[in-house]
């Protein structure tokens, strides 16, 4: 795991958001996990991402160094804070005021107002246990092609109970989600073990059928 993370290198601008993340306590996504955003978003030539979780930045670098020259990554998180923090980490990182749209608020409260099949990306860095309606929020909101991605999906890991535990809300959202995921036979499921796990999920063309 840890060659994985060596082998996404990370610059000044990235750097810094991290540290920033880091002093914040935003839990920033590792190297590994931003690189395989980036590596997403360009697979698919994203013009229009959507982020629940702006934290201060780090995640939202890797996605817009992976979309097209042309593209506007909106990014959504309840902090103030954290997104003008943010805001300051784009703009070191060379991104124009207009490549992104932050929209201070709840996730689950600002998706709905969004528009319906266009978005390339959605990836989703929030309360693992609000999972599941995320997953319904993201997939009214994807073009066909386009792909879900979950954050911490690692948190859901099948692991015994004990005969008198039952999962906490966020492990047991997590496992609803890679549940709900992969019984859909219009998704393309993936779940890459790559820092906290990132489970990712292609809206197949069948899922207009």
């Amino acid at each position: 795991m840890a060659h994985v993370e060596q082998y996404a290198q990370e610059d000044d601008p990235l750097t810094s958001a991290r540290e920033t993340g880091r002093r914040a306590e935003s839990s920033p996504i590792s190297a590994a996990g931003g690189a395989a955003l980036r590596f997403l978003a360009a697979a698919i030539g994203a013009r229009s991402v959507v982020e629940v979780g702006t934290g201060c930045g780090t995640s939202g670098i890797w996605l817009l160094r992976g979309m097209r020259p042309d593209s506007v990554l909106t990014s959504v998180d309840i902090e103030p804070e954290y997104q003008e923090l943010a805001r300051a980490a784009y703009r070191r990182a060379g991104f124009a005021a207009n490549r992104v749209r932050l929209i201070h608020g709840r996730g689950l409260d600002v998706l709905p107002r969004l528009t319906d099949c266009a978005y390339d990306l959605v990836f989703v860095d929030a309360e693992p246990a609000a999972y599941p309606t995320y997953l319904d929020e993201a997939l009214r909101l994807l073009r066909v092609g386009g792909i879900v991605v979950f954050n911490n999906a690692l948190e859901g890991a099948e692991r015994a109970d004990g005969p008198l535990s039952v999962p906490d809300p966020g492990t047991a959202g997590a496992r609803e989600v890679g549940r709900l995921v992969r019984a859909d036979s219009a998704l393309i499921p993936l779940l890459l073990p790559i820092g906290e796990g990132l489970l990712a999920a292609i809206r197949d063309h069948s899922a207009d059928s």
